[in-house]
């Protein structure tokens, strides 16, 4: 049984991901902060961790590559989103948010590299609209998932002679938090809670369009319509995306 690892596995699309995989014969370790409502069964595993703590991080992973027969695909899918101008923002917030959606994927690609090596597995980022295109009032988290599409883009050559793909998913707003969307004092919320998102998808509408990714083997895996748009638009006219996506989010022209 092939073995999977997902961070946020705790979230709606850490949970999608899992039960596709888990239809397909596959065992699904989920990683979260959280783990609550999660059941071990014999198709998954939740794991409680911190995954900002690096010492925790490494001790569970440890913990996993012990348990499992192989590690084949690890899912950086945690995340967190901040939402407001960056006027109103500060220094702390901002590391904050790199904290969760960068330093946490890095650290964890430390420590899973090996197995995967081993098992000529797949690392697969889950990025955003964000990760390669500008959005209005999340510039930390547009800059989180611009430097995790850089990390995850630039590994790719140096463990293709391993055998190993690193993949990059890049949903635009996946419905996983909507009715949810607390934030904190800094403007920090669980993704997919904001109600400024256009075009939303369910998390087991974006798992199925990335797995099919993963199965062929696709580098970038843009997600949803709007994310399909939104690299065509990118790629012919930065100044038309820009100006769009800042009337459509801010309504301003």
């Amino acid at each position: 049984m092939k073995t999977a690892v997902i961070s946020g596995g705790n979230g709606g699309l850490g949970r999608a991901l899992a039960a596709q995989l888990g239809a397909q014969g596959w065992h699904s370790v989920l990683m979260d902060i959280d783990v609550t409502g999660l059941e071990a069964t014999e198709a998954q595993t939740p794991v409680a961790v911190d995954l900002t703590d690096t010492q925790a991080l490494h001790t569970a992973a440890s913990d996993i590559i012990a348990a499992r027969p192989s590690i084949d695909l690890v899912i950086y899918n945690a995340g967190v989103s901040q939402i407001g101008p960056f006027a109103e923002s500060d220094a702390a917030s901002h590391r904050r948010v790199f904290e969760i959606n960068y330093f946490a994927a890095v650290e964890m690609a430390r420590a899973f590299l090996q197995p995967v090596r081993e098992a000529r597995g797949t690392h697969l980022a889950i990025s955003s609209v964000a990760g390669f295109a500008p959005l209005h009032n999340r510039t930390a988290y547009a800059a989180s998932k611009h430097a995790m599409q850089g990390f995850f883009s630039s590994l790719r050559s140096e463990e293709a002679p391993y055998g190993v793909r690193s993949l990059i998913a890049a949903p635009s707003f996946v419905a996983t938090n909507i009715g949810n969307a607390s934030r904190t004092e800094d403007g920090v919320v669980r993704p997919g809670s904001a109600a400024d998102g256009v075009d939303y998808m369910t998390p087991e509408e974006a798992a199925r369009v990335i797995l099919r990714g993963v199965d062929r083997g696709d580098e970038f895996i843009p997600v949803g319509r709007v994310a399909r748009l939104s690299s065509l638009i990118m790629r012919a006219s930065p100044k038309t995306y820009q100006r769009a996506m800042r009337k459509k989010i801010s309504g301003e022209g």
